[in-house]
């Protein structure tokens, strides 16, 4: 079947003031391929930091009162950041990567499916299909993480600091969804080209769509459905414009926080053991509440006991039936992880099966 992703065209981003400037020579840079040199870092000299979406809670509860509140803490005053996200920064998260390559961007969050429109092989742990819990995804990060740090310094000169999890990635519709065969036909947000290749695989019309303008394309039609997160979609209001959720994780958000390599060597190295002590507390504390987060949204857009942080909703709850979780895993064996291979290239079937496939109990035909 040939692959076929259409794109709602995107809004105009919203740049904070203090970083306007900022963002457009963090574009011009990237444009140029002219590698920032590092700087030294003190308490007159904030560390720039790019964090994920702006509006959920990774964000709001975590990597922003990281950086701003308990890093001079930690510190005892002596070291501080800015942190803004990278949806209000005026920067797109298919370009972070190469931003932070650059050192334009010295620390940043990369979203490894959009990444992976850079650097294919980096989506690898989040395909649509290979996690359907977070023990799963717990494994499957565990296995591939020396292979992305490796690959992150040795191919980007990138350093991997964290990797985060946004909560489960599920699908929101307009109309009832008891099945994933009556996706056939509907109009789905995606935001990679994985999911797209999971949507289109059912019969469904895949359509990327910016987090952003997720809302608005529901609203006037646009969409009949949309795959995003189980309490991010409550925050922004989507249960009260879909009336079915479907539980099923497609896949989970993960993220990777990441540095310029020559600018993380750079750092003073008492702040460099601090982030190297700390950064994985605020991991923990990331990955614990996107668990939490999974169970709380459904029950908030369901309007459910232990909804206590959303907005209660009248969403009914669709499970996945032993029949569509076999689905689950012909759709990852025959056509997720052949698209993903034929776009990654050499040497990525040898990188799957040596480090997922043990996991997935899928292995991968060699290309």
């Amino acid at each position: 079947m040939p692959h076929r992703l259409m794109s709602i065209p995107r809004l105009a981003p919203r740049v904070r003031r203090p970083w306007r400037a900022w963002a457009a020579m963090a574009a011009l840079l990237c444009a140029t391929q002219t590698p920032a040199q590092p700087s030294p870092t003190t308490a007159d000299a904030p560390l720039r930091v790019v964090g994920g979406l702006a509006t959920v809670n990774q964000y709001v509860r975590h990597e922003q009162p990281f950086w701003t509140q308990e890093l001079p803490k930690l510190s005892q005053g002596r070291f501080r950041a800015e942190i803004v996200p990278f949806d209000r920064a005026g920067i797109r998260g298919q370009e972070m990567l190469g931003l932070v390559r650059l050192g334009t961007v010295p620390f940043g969050t990369l979203l490894l499916s959009v990444s992976g429109a850079r650097d294919i092989e980096i989506a690898a742990p989040d395909l649509p299909g290979l996690n359907p819990d977070m023990d799963t995804l717990r494994r499957s990060v565990a296995a591939f993480r020396p292979h992305l740090q490796q690959l992150l310094r040795e191919r980007h000169g990138v350093e991997l600091l964290a990797i985060y999890s946004y909560p489960a990635q599920v699908l929101f519709c307009r109309q009832p969804l008891a099945s994933l065969a009556e996706l056939k036909g509907r109009r789905v947000r995606t935001s990679s080209l994985p999911q797209s290749d999971w949507v289109e695989a059912l019969g469904g019309q895949p359509l990327s769509t910016p987090f952003a303008e997720l809302l608005p394309n529901l609203k006037n039609g646009s969409l009949d459905c949309a795959i995003t997160g189980t309490m991010s979609g409550n925050t922004i209001g989507l249960h009260e414009h879909t009336s079915s959720l479907y539980t099923m994780p497609v896949s989970w958000g993960l993220s990777a926080f990441v540095a310029h390599r020559a600018t993380w060597q750079s750092l003073a190295p008492d702040l460099r053991n601090l982030l190297q002590r700390e950064l994985p507390r605020l991991e923990q504390a990331i990955w614990l509440e996107a668990d939490r987060e999974t169970a709380e949204g459904l029950a908030c857009n369901a309007g459910l006991e232990g909804c206590r942080n959303g907005r209660p909703g009248h969403m009914k709850l669709m499970a996945a039936s032993p029949v569509d979780d076999a689905l689950r895993r012909e759709l990852l064996t025959r056509h997720v992880l052949p698209r993903w291979l034929q776009r990654c290239g050499p040497g990525c079937a040898e990188a799957w099966n040596r480090t997922l496939a043990p996991v997935a109990g899928v292995p991968a035909a060699a290309h």
